[in-house]
């Protein structure tokens, strides 16, 4: 189920219908289980019992983590540590659990296809089409739905309360807004909402459809147009120019960005209408002047969820400079295998994890420095560090994109000095696009003008769209998408993660 289509609206619709028709929390917690588990089915149904064996594991390890000591033993020093013990042993049980059936997924079935390639003399090599296929056996959103558990287990650990009914739990872990693609949430803060939900009120009802309109316009619009242009690109290396190349980075990093949080908005304003508040997951990242401030901004609650769960048990920034170097490192090729089991991945974490260290180093020598921290504070250094920071950003979308090291390496040798075949420029640009490479980057220009203008009105002016306005807009959004989207609209990218 495309969330751009008829078929979504419908269905959302629907659930909407039944949601605010049924009364009673319980009633309306199985009213969302069940749209869940439709909503999955409609994309990999053979996986449904996998996620119910999933979502069971974890709630009944939650109960068993969360359970109080017997006080009734004499020696209660005993019991304490005993208690601690156990509780310790179910959390790494848990954990284990998530990760073995993460990395079996993501690693195996890419090993197996190897396999396959040396027994029958197939080229099976992790080429994208061979990543595809690996994504197409790996149950959609399987790396968020273990992140989550393996959040929930912790904060359990840690002492938040357990969830002691299993429909409850579910209806948190199965939310179709969210299952799929983010953003990672709580289990507190999710249930909380659920059980004090109200019908929203005129402004709520038409900010989540706004956010859905939102959405949809970066997704149909914008995105997609442009993944039509970087599908060309890194899907013919060779006849590639460095010009081209450089336009097929920027547009990658759009397209990314437009996709994922399309989806995000599409997610949330689907929320919205059924009274909970996910949380948001972007906040102009491509407007940061340093590293560590993109991951503050870009997937916000999986940069959150390695800083809890990872980053700080590492020790965090508390045991000095070389361990908190070291703890970057770690956590950002955790990331990127997180995103996948090659080494694209793998290279494009480093390149992030290099980045963040760098950048920790140069601000503590900068507070050491009058005229360093007077510099990032001018006009100038402000300028220089979001130069560096965007172009570390771009260059990593390489290894991001493209699956097999040697052609990693291809095109960061092609980046300059090559002229690119005529014949690709007339298919692409002349056939396909209908542009040229001039109109093409004026194109990107004025899409960052108009990311430009909506950071200066949201971060810089602080104005807001009245909903009055919202409500009129969102038809002629829903229509322009109708119009201009491309013919069939593509999967989304985080789909693959």
């Amino acid at each position: 189920m495309n969330l751009l289509s008829l078929t979504y609206a419908l269905f959302l619709l629907g659930t909407l219908g039944i949601y605010w028709s049924v009364s009673g929390t319980h009633l309306k917690m199985w009213v969302l289980v069940v749209a869940s588990l439709l909503f999955y089915a409609s994309l990999q149904p053979q996986y449904i019992p996998l996620l119910l064996v999933l979502t069971w594991i974890t709630f009944q390890l939650g109960r068993a983590i969360g359970a109080p000591p017997d006080w009734r033993i004499e020696d209660w020093q005993f019991a304490q540590q005993d208690w601690n013990r156990r509780r310790l042993r179910l959390l790494m049980l848990g954990i284990f659990i998530q990760l073995f059936l993460l990395f079996s997924f993501k690693s195996i079935a890419l090993l197996a296809l190897s396999g396959l390639a040396a027994l029958f003399k197939l080229n099976l090599a992790p080429t994208e089409a061979a990543l595809k296929t690996v994504s197409a056996l790996t149950p959609v959103g399987l790396s968020f739905f273990t992140f989550e558990c393996i959040a929930y287990l912790v904060d359990v650990y840690r002492g938040a309360p357990a969830s002691r009914s299993f429909p409850r739990f579910a209806s948190y872990k199965l939310f179709f807004p969210k299952t799929i693609s983010g953003p990672i949430t709580r289990y507190p803060q999710f249930i909380t909402q659920l059980q004090s939900a109200t019908f929203p009120r005129a402004e709520q009802f038409t900010e989540g459809l706004w956010l859905i309109a939102c959405g949809a316009v970066k997704k149909g619009i914008f995105a997609d147009h442009l993944g039509t242009f970087t599908e060309l690109t890194f899907t013919n290396i060779p006849r590639v120019g460095s010009g081209d190349l450089w336009l097929a980075l920027i547009a990658y990093g759009f397209q990314i960005y437009l996709d994922f949080s399309g989806y995000v908005d599409v997610a949330r304003g689907s929320a919205m209408l059924l009274g909970i508040h996910l949380p948001q997951n972007f906040d102009f990242p491509y407007f940061s002047t340093n590293i560590a401030d993109f991951w503050r901004r870009w997937h916000m609650t999986l940069g959150d969820w390695l800083r809890n769960y990872l980053y700080f048990p590492l020790g965090g920034s508390r045991r000095g400079l070389v361990r908190t170097c070291v703890n970057l490192m770690i956590v950002m090729l955790v990331c990127g295998v997180w995103h996948g089991a090659t080494w694209g991945f793998v290279l494009w974490g480093a390149i992030h994890g290099v980045g963040l260290v760098v950048h920790r180093l140069v601000a503590d020598w900068s507070d050491r420095s009058n005229f360093l921290t007077a510099f990032w504070s001018s006009l100038p250094g402000i300028l220089v560090a979001w130069l560096c920071t965007q172009l570390l950003v771009m260059l990593s979308w390489i290894p991001f994109r493209v699956p097999q090291l040697k052609d990693v390496g291809l095109l960061f040798q092609s980046l300059w000095g090559k002229t690119a075949d005529p014949q690709f420029i007339s298919k692409v640009y002349g056939e396909t696009l209908k542009l040229t490479p001039q109109q093409f980057s004026i194109g990107l220009l004025l899409l960052f003008g108009l990311m430009a203008i909506a950071y200066l009105f949201h971060r810089g002016l602080k104005v807001q769209i009245n909903w009055y306005l919202k409500l009129l807009l969102v038809p002629i959004c829903l229509y322009g998408v109708y119009l201009l989207a491309p013919q069939g609209v593509t999967r989304y990218i985080y789909f693959d993660f």
